[in-house]
């Protein structure tokens, strides 16, 4: 039998289907084409989280019993796979199989599988989401908290009953946000719903393609919010780079672009860093904190292919201010030594 190097093969393999999703800084479906050029070692994962890709595979065989591994596999300093630890996982399972791959898998074996050292546990918020993505695409209905969701969001209920509303229900409106008058509830409830709903809602949004008249909704409620909700309304902006743009702005210039902020623009909103002028602000707040963060930051956002380039290029843009410049050098030594 031919070798097994990559995890497609071996589903192929096994005769499954399956669907890989990105669980690492957004919960997005990555296509075939895409998780292909992936695991043949032709682009870098997209969104790198401390040196690790994290993925979920959803697969079934002719029984239709589905099961879901959820992996966590280490990058090289390019962003790509490393095929060592890849290769690992793929020898363990065969192993578990008894060395064939076309063999079904039992109870037994999916619950061995489940616990191996490349497992990672997603939060409850990604866990939701996730859920309510892998359901959609494949045809099922909503879990069971998506009525009691629906009518709460439609105005059936009182604003302050939100304590029975489940965040697998608000997972399931939002990805089902083109059905029916999904979005116009969606977009509504920024207005009517409990703060902790609305922060609920936040938690899937960040994880959605979400369209302009929602992220005006958001927009202006994040120029108005308190502090500890503005964080949540800038990670829902993640999917529209202009409008969190717009909100990075605005946090530089009423002096806001605290270490929370900076942490949430560079776990969620990292596609405005591409414009220029919203890197060079977001920089310039990263040099007001202590060293060890700016140079914790960095090297996490360096990673993120979309990005790079840009971010090596303002290491030499001479138009930084000395505080920045101090920043670099420091982040300069630190890799030196």
């Amino acid at each position: 039998m031919t070798e097994i190097t990559t995890l497609s093969q071996f589903l192929k393999t096994a005769k499954t289907q399956f669907q890989v999703y990105d669980m690492g800084r957004r919960v997005q479906h990555i296509d075939m084409m895409a998780f292909h050029q992936i695991e043949e070692l032709l682009t870098p994962y997209p969104s790198p989280i401390q040196g690790h890709a994290q993925f979920a595979i959803v697969f079934w065989d002719a029984s239709q019993q589905h099961y879901i591994w959820f992996i966590k596999l280490a990058l090289d300093e390019r962003g790509l796979l490393s095929p060592a630890p890849r290769l690992q996982f793929i020898k363990m399972i065969i192993e578990a199989l008894g060395r064939d791959p076309t063999q079904p898998l039992t109870e037994q074996q999916q619950e061995q599988l489940a616990n191996h050292p490349f497992n990672f546990k997603p939060t409850q918020e990604k866990l939701a989401v996730f859920n309510a993505l892998v359901r959609k695409q494949l045809g099922e209905k909503a879990s069971s908290q998506y009525e009691f969701a629906y009518q709460y969001l439609s105005g059936q209920c009182a604003p302050e009953n939100w304590q029975n509303i489940g965040m697998q229900g608000i997972a399931d409106i939002c990805v089902r946000a083109k059905e029916l008058d999904h979005q116009i509830h969606i977009n509504n409830s920024f207005e009517r719903a409990a703060t902790e709903v609305q922060i609920a809602m936040c938690q899937c949004l960040e994880h959605m393609t979400i369209d302009n008249n929602l992220a005006d909704v958001l927009l202006a409620k994040f120029k108005g919010a308190s502090t500890d909700n503005q964080a949540y309304l800038l990670r829902a902006l993640a999917s529209k780079p202009e409008q969190s743009q717009q909100a990075i702005a605005h946090l530089a210039a009423n002096d806001a672009l605290t270490a929370d902020m900076l942490i949430t623009i560079a776990a969620r909103n990292w596609t405005a860093l591409k414009d220029e002028t919203t890197l060079n602000i977001y920089l310039e707040g990263l040099a007001k904190q202590e060293q060890h963060f700016f140079n914790q930051i960095f090297a996490d956002i360096v990673a993120i292919p979309f990005i790079r380039t840009q971010l090596l290029t303002q290491l030499r843009n001479p138009n930084r201010s000395d505080k920045l410049a101090a920043a670099i050098g420091g982040l300069f030594k630190v890799m030196k030594a």
